[in-house]
């Protein structure tokens, strides 16, 4: 049964039961930005000794021992209540079994049975949390412990029972950088309409560039504004390739002049800004959310406040280093850099296991 070792066992190496969402598989073959951040935890920390076991669907893809909650991940049922809660019950089971020290879960549904665990639940925060997602960590208190993804999303609720805030990260490595890039741009994610596709396709036709788009398209939402905004607005100078699968992705990422990251809404990460810095190509982009934390302005890309600066800065970006882009990575956005956080985070937290008993884990831990 899931069981805690006490502070001396864990000092060194940590049994970590790691809970994945139930859409996609980890590393996810396309989309799936929160599959691609997790897998590269799982390496990280396999890599330094800790014992993990992750859950999720879909078959085993990382060094973690497996155990999986759907064969095939439930990818067409994206919105659906009940393979969330589904996966949650099992995942809950299944860790029942397991003796760890921590549980750090990346779902949405799974974080209701922390409580219920003689361990600690860290909950990464990988959604916006000004809304329903903030209250639903509100109301938990602390039976988790959320770390935030970026100082915007954790500024928006400053009140939750916050760990650390740990931004995501690549294997900067495993990306291939390119000095010298083609004349098109990119945009690069989900057809959702916060995104600004159609706003990228507009920034590129100003500055006179040519622009491809690649991006998840499968929900109804996501249909209705592709044909609503983005259709229209295609022609020889716009092209839509398609969901782009992880090879194809990085071949883009690399030749780009620029990634287009337009966003029309407080996004508290935007993992394709690191991975297109990591190839070496800068990134133009609205400055909301967390983009001024993950962006240097005039160094690895263009932040702005206005979509009317944009043309100007994608012309601007074909002088900047593309050495500059990939070490920004390497030195704060690297895996290596998100492991040591997680592993302060979790021997912080299980660190709690070893105050007196009488009572449940009352507790605000130090932020990072």
């Amino acid at each position: 049964m899931i069981a805690a070792r006490g502070v001396a066992a864990w000092r060194d190496a940590m049994r970590i039961v790691m809970i994945a969402p139930p859409w996609y598989g980890v590393p996810p073959q396309g989309y799936g930005g929160i599959e691609a951040m997790l897998a590269e935890l799982v390496a990280g920390l396999s890599r330094r000794g800790h014992d993990i076991t992750l859950i999720g669907a879909g078959p085993a893809g990382t060094p973690a021992h497996f155990l999986t909650t759907y064969d095939l991940p439930p990818s067409e049922r994206v919105g659906e209540s009940m393979p969330e809660v589904l996966h949650a019950a099992k995942a809950y089971t299944m860790a029942l079994d397991i003796e760890a020290d921590i549980v750090h879960d990346h779902s949405l549904a799974g974080p209701l049975t922390a409580a219920a665990r003689p361990v600690p639940t860290v909950v990464t925060c990988h959604g916006p949390v000004n809304g329903e997602l903030g209250e639903y960590y509100r109301t938990l208190g602390v039976a988790v412990s959320v770390v935030g993804i970026s100082e915007s999303q954790r500024r928006i609720a400053p009140d939750l029972n916050w760990a650390g805030v740990i931004h995501n990260a690549v294997e900067t490595a495993s990306f291939p950088f390119r000095e010298h890039k083609d004349d098109w741009v990119l945009w690069l994610g989900r057809f959702n309409e916060d995104k600004g596709a159609h706003l990228a396709i507009d920034v590129a036709r100003a500055a006179g560039r040519r622009i491809l788009l690649a991006g998840k398209l499968t929900e109804p939402l996501e249909h209705a504004y592709f044909e609503r905004k983005i259709k229209p607005r295609l022609g020889p100078d716009a092209e839509y390739l398609g969901e782009a699968d992880t090879a194809r992705k990085r071949e883009l990422l690399a030749a780009a002049r620029c990634l287009l990251f337009p966003i029309l809404w407080e996004e508290p990460f935007g993992m394709v800004m690191i991975e297109a810095m990591a190839c070496g190509t800068p990134v133009v982009a609205l400055g909301r959310g967390a983009v001024p934390e993950v962006v240097v302005d005039g160094v690895t890309g263009f932040v702005r406040d206005r979509a009317e600066e944009l043309p100007e800065a994608v012309e601007a970006a074909g002088a900047l280093d593309p050495h500059a882009c990939r070490s920004h990575v390497a030195g704060n956005f690297d895996v290596e850099v998100m492991t040591t956080g997680y592993e302060g985070v979790y021997r912080r937290v299980i660190a709690t296991l070893d105050e007196p008993a009488g009572g449940t884990r009352d507790l605000v831990l130090p932020v990072t």
